[in-house]
């Protein structure tokens, strides 16, 4: 039996876009090592594991053994240590093929496309995260991402909120405080909305992931290669939208 080891580290988002190339190499045994946060996107794999736990940060330290995990794969591919030298070396000898673990900032193309082009796999898939659950009547808002400059005002969104003919429930409480303890929880939660409004963000990526109808603001980040990807996904910029427009596009599509 083919055992197959993806390594996989990076942010929700990073993760997302690079699903369908993970996907593709799926193998009769595939495990996905990456962050603890991460783990729940990863439903092809048949185990996953958390980079934290595996002595990978070692690797290349002190004389640190390598982890007899490793020897149990015929294939390991790894978009962590790309740029570690003593990393790399350290695992000369093992069936390890190595990936940048993000685009270059002139990137040509979309980014779930630059992934995919780097295992051989074709264009133009979409990242999809199946989840069963009921809809709900509300729309789910999610004013942050992980970093500021990419934030549309906080009082933007509650002004698009109070324009809206239905309910609205929103990722966190007013002092930053996330509601959800894990990210399938939130998978669930966006599952379950009507349509979604974001930043340029991760959980932005998983909303389009799952299905729902998304508007996600983008700012000094280039959406030819970071948005959003799906027939649902609809890109505002975040310097020009007005309230009115993102209420038209949440409720019209």
């Amino acid at each position: 039996m083919k055992r197959t080891l993806l390594i996989r580290p990076g942010a929700i988002g990073d993760a997302i876009v690079s699903l369908p190339a993970l996907e593709f190499l799926r193998s009769e045994y595939t495990e996905v090592w990456a962050p603890t946060v991460n783990l729940p996107l990863f439903q092809f794999a048949h185990k996953v594991r958390s980079i934290a736990t595996t002595g990978l940060d070692r690797i290349g330290i002190f004389n640190e053994p390598i982890p007899d995990l490793l020897h149990q794969f015929h294939r390991i591919v790894s978009w962590y240590g790309t740029n570690r030298e003593e990393f790399r070396m350290a695992l000369q000898g093992l069936p390890v093929e190595f990936h940048p673990a993000l685009p270059p900032e002139d990137c040509p193309m979309h980014a779930v496309d630059f992934y995919l082009n780097q295992v051989g796999a074709p264009l133009g898939a979409v990242p999809q995260i199946s989840i069963t659950t009921a809809k709900r009547e509300f729309i789910a808002i999610h004013p942050l991402s992980g970093s500021a400059r990419k934030n549309w005002p906080l009082a933007m969104f509650q002004q698009v909120a109070a324009q809206l003919p239905m309910p609205v429930e929103w990722a966190a409480l007013p002092d930053g405080t996330h509601r959800f303890k894990s990210l399938a929880d939130v998978a669930i939660w966006l599952a379950s909305s009507r349509a979604y409004l974001g930043n340029d963000s991760g959980i932005s990526h998983l909303a389009a992931a799952v299905g729902t109808p998304v508007v996600a603001l983008f700012g000094p980040t280039n959406p030819q290669v970071w948005a959003p990807r799906g027939a649902l996904a609809k890109i505002l910029q975040m310097e020009s939208a007005t309230v009115e427009e993102i209420v038209t596009a949440l409720v019209v599509g």
